[in-house]
């Protein structure tokens, strides 16, 4: 090829090299942009509030309380002031203004069925005489409450409508990841059908409840926000707005929603029974600490120390105290709290494998669950003290005594009390620093029942002679157990 020839050719393929230079540049823009929209990093969330904005409600209750009680300011007849304080008075009731007068409260909700039953927070519907449904498309309903669930603060209620209600569903809350879309929608302040978004900010959050599983989010909540849905980007409800953190009472970003894996289990029952039915075990429980892991021959501080067996279902299976659970139903337990949620979402009535750690060895119960609402205590028979005893002996920081009658009286203790009595704390030593005080009393060493201060000596003996350094004690308080490991280094 001539040169010249070379060079025009050369010239015409450059613009064609820029053309797709061009092209595959842009090609990157939009895979970028269908990447981050995928994502779920969406440009507007207008789409999904017009979706799910019918089945989002305002929540208004009625309440009758009592008028104001006590003393009344008094005018003297024939004041210039006794004209305006009458209308005042009338005004507030009449004379006294005692007469019962009607408070009202805003929430939010959302519909979760076509036939029109709704799901709220059992705080904004507490205490209520009526209750009136306000719906996004402007028509109001009154409603009826079918049940209650303090302990997630969760409400089910009912309207009678014309014609089917736009719904929305319930999402898997376990799918929701830190850094996760979320929009919130409710009733703030009164101001009705307000749309926020955000992230999920933390997974897991505990507040105050036995049965708490919150999402953190960082969607502006406020309130009369209470009861509302926070939405994944599906569309679909993966919690229920219920609280928020702040030091003056609006949002600074840490909001709470009661996750939808909690929720819809609650709804189910209140649907179908107007009540609750956990499943209950019967055992009192603590977490397994670090320092009570070689205590007890564990390799890790994992799973649920038994405190306590009363008479129930744990109990019949010849679940101990001592007895560390380390699986429920097929289910590894990590700590206490994991363990009261598996089981109180595990049917009444159900037979499940539980798996316990007991002096090291591995056993499995076969349990049949109770229904926690109808659970009572009970408490173990009482017992005579070992005559001859010593009144008192000093052992790992604890003045000692085997209780009497005169003790029990004197600690207030009932007649069942039984174990060794602390008398005093030696406040430089551990179980001091551990939160043993005067009054408590030690009802087993060892994973072993202690009746006697002897019975005591014998077992710190016995850990001693295995290699030991640390003795479990079965410690109670006004009738709660707990479990403190202490260092046989103490002993004097």
């Amino acid at each position: 090829m001539k040169p010249e020839a070379f060079a025009a050719t050369r010239d015409n393929a450059r613009p064609l090299r820029l053309f797709w230079l061009a092209t595959l540049s842009m090609f990157m823009i939009v895979s970028q942009a269908l990447m981050a929209s995928a994502q779920g990093a969406p440009q507007s969330f207008s789409v999904l509030a017009e979706k799910v904005s019918p089945s989002v409600v305002n929540i208004t209750t009625s309440t009758m309380v009592a008028g104001r009680t006590g003393p009344q300011g008094i005018v003297p007849e024939g004041s210039p002031f006794e004209d305006f304080f009458r209308e005042f008075q009338d005004r507030n009731g009449g004379p006294g203004g005692d007469r019962p007068r009607r408070s009202s409260a805003l929430g939010s909700g959302f519909v979760i069925s076509e036939d029109g039953y709704i799901v709220t927070n059992n705080h904004v519907i507490e205490g209520a005489d009526e209750i009136e449904i306000e719906f996004f498309e402007g028509f109001s309903l009154p409603a009826t409450l079918v049940g209650t669930d303090p302990n997630t603060d969760i409400a089910l209620l009912k309207v009678e409508a014309d014609s089917p209600l736009k719904f929305v569903s319930f999402g898997n809350s376990d799918n929701a990841k830190v850094g996760d879309w979320v929009m919130a929608m409710g009733n703030p302040l009164g101001q009705g059908f307000s749309v926020s978004a955000g992230i999920v900010s933390a997974r897991n959050r505990a507040l105050s409840g036995t049965y708490d599983d919150y999402i953190q989010t960082d969607a502006a909540i406020n309130r009369g926000n209470s009861g509302g849905p926070l939405f994944n980007m599906n569309g679909e409800v993966i919690g229920v707005n219920t609280a928020i953190l702040s030091p003056n009472g609006g949002s600074i970003g840490i909001g709470f929603s009661m996750a939808s894996n909690v929720v819809t289990k609650v709804v189910d029952q209140l649907r179908e029974f107007g009540e609750t039915r956990r499943g209950w075990l019967g055992v009192r429980i603590q977490d397994v600490t670090d320092d009570m892991v070689e205590a007890l021959g564990l390799a890790s501080a994992e799973g649920a120390l038994v405190s306590d067996v009363p008479d129930g279902p744990a109990k019949d299976s010849g679940m101990q105290a001592g007895d560390v659970i380390t699986s429920f139903d097929g289910k590894e337990v990590q700590d206490t709290r994991q363990l009261v949620r598996i089981v109180g979402n595990t049917d009444v009535g159900k037979s499940v494998r539980v798996v316990v750690n007991r002096n090291g060895n591995s056993e499995t119960l076969l349990v049949t669950l109770g229904r926690r609402e109808d659970a009572e205590t009970t408490f173990p028979a009482s017992q005579e003290v070992t005559p001859g005893e010593p009144s008192q002996s000093q052992l790992m920081g604890l003045t000692l005594s085997p209780l009497t009658q005169d003790l029990r009286e004197e600690l207030s203790l009932p007649d069942s009390a039984k174990g060794l009595a602390v008398v005093n704390v030696d406040e430089s030593s551990e179980a001091f620093e551990k939160g043993l005080r005067q009054g408590d009393v030690i009802t087993e060493a060892g994973q072993s029942e202690v009746l006697s201060i002897s019975d005591l000596e014998t077992k710190v003996d016995e850990a001693r002679d295995a290699g030991r350094k640390s003795l479990l004690l079965l410690v109670r308080r006004g009738g709660d157990p707990r479990f403190v490991a202490l260092s046989l280094e103490e002993q004097n």
